[in-house]
């Protein structure tokens, strides 16, 4: 299992480029997202937006792009009105329209003559990857607990396990390559994801990422090197990282992770912004250029990430900047 990522990072060089935020390229593509399903609201509204954008961001030189459903759930789509099996095709969809997405980018590959195709798009046929997100509980509830990690003392480990457990099972038999645990806020709700891993036996592998606020621990105050450490003893998992970070943060984070695993590391910050849970919105001018943004990854790969992208609202040309630091370091 682990060969998967490890054979991906020998063909692509040594370090891969993820792709960047999803959620604002659909709102800049036209999509209203103001509600409870977010960026997940697009699979049955707009489905052709998020293709759009995973095709941009692959023409941007990413070699990996991740579905839509970090905020797709059962509950979730249940409590709009869909059926249990309606719920399940939409799961599955985002897959299909990642997987979708990459067969059309492989096919302008084959049409065009050269790497850099016409108008500046990176055509270069390579391998490519589609990783299924998982969201945390907290991003389910939509109250921005995925920020705090703050689940309150009735939700259990058994409690999440049987949140997540359907969704997980339909991600990973649904034409993914990998899932990606994302934004994972706690230690308890890392747990939950390795013991479902195993226990479900999961036939693909998956990454764990985690946030923080502080560049210490993750959001919930728990310890991340506490939360690597079980990253690193699940079996499934095949890459550790940190994601919708602010970059400042990352040098500090990568250098405790090394600490407690082996494992490939996977970073793809924020561009830095505050986000106001009570506003729904983000603070404008907060964040970071892109050009400082890539001003610190060369710096992350050497320190040991392999696997590098971009969360909110970096966008295709964030993502093409590594791409392009990636290819001449």
């Amino acid at each position: 299992m682990s060969s998967l990522i490890t054979d991906f990072l020998r063909q692509t060089g040594g370090t891969a480029v993820i792709d960047g935020g999803l959620a604002t390229e659909l709102e800049r593509h036209g999509a209203d997202l103001n509600d409870p399903l977010w960026s997940a609201k697009c699979l049955f509204s707009s489905p052709h937006l998020i293709r759009q954008v995973h095709l941009d961001y692959l023409e941007n030189g990413a070699d990996i792009i991740i579905t839509a459903s970090y905020q797709a759930t059962i509950q979730g789509f249940k409590a709009k009105g869909y059926s249990d099996e309606e719920s399940e095709t939409l799961l599955r969809k985002s897959v299909e329209i990642a997987c979708e997405a990459r067969e059309v980018y492989y096919k302008r590959c084959a049409e065009c003559c050269s790497a850099d195709g016409a108008d500046g798009k990176i055509l270069k046929h390579r391998p490519i990857l589609v990783a299924a997100s998982v969201g945390s509980y907290g991003a389910y509830l939509a109250d921005g607990s995925e920020y705090s990690g703050d689940y309150g003392d009735a939700i259990t480990m058994e409690t999440l396990k049987d949140f997540h457990r359907r969704r997980v099972q339909i991600l990973a038999d649904s034409g993914a390559d990998l899932l990606a645990f994302e934004t994972v806020p706690n230690k308890l709700e890392a747990k939950a994801y390795a013991q479902l891993l195993e226990e479900e036996d999961i036939k693909i592998p998956a990454w764990f990422s985690f946030n923080s606020k502080d560049g210490v621990n993750v959001v919930s105050g728990d310890s991340l090197m506490e939360c690597g450490s079980i990253a690193e003893s699940c079996n499934k998992v095949v890459a550790v990282g940190i994601n919708c970070t602010p970059p400042r943060f990352i040098h500090d984070l990568i250098v405790m992770l090394k600490k407690v695993t082996t494992k490939p590391i996977v970073i793809y910050p924020n561009s830095g912004e505050t986000y106001d849970a009570d506003l729904k919105e983000w603070v404008q001018n907060t964040g970071v250029t892109d050009e400082d943004f890539i001003s610190y990854v060369n710096k992350w790969c050497e320190l040991g990430a392999s696997l590098v992208g971009g969360c909110c609202r970096t966008t295709p040309t964030t993502v093409r900047k590594i791409y392009k630091a990636l290819s001449s370091s």
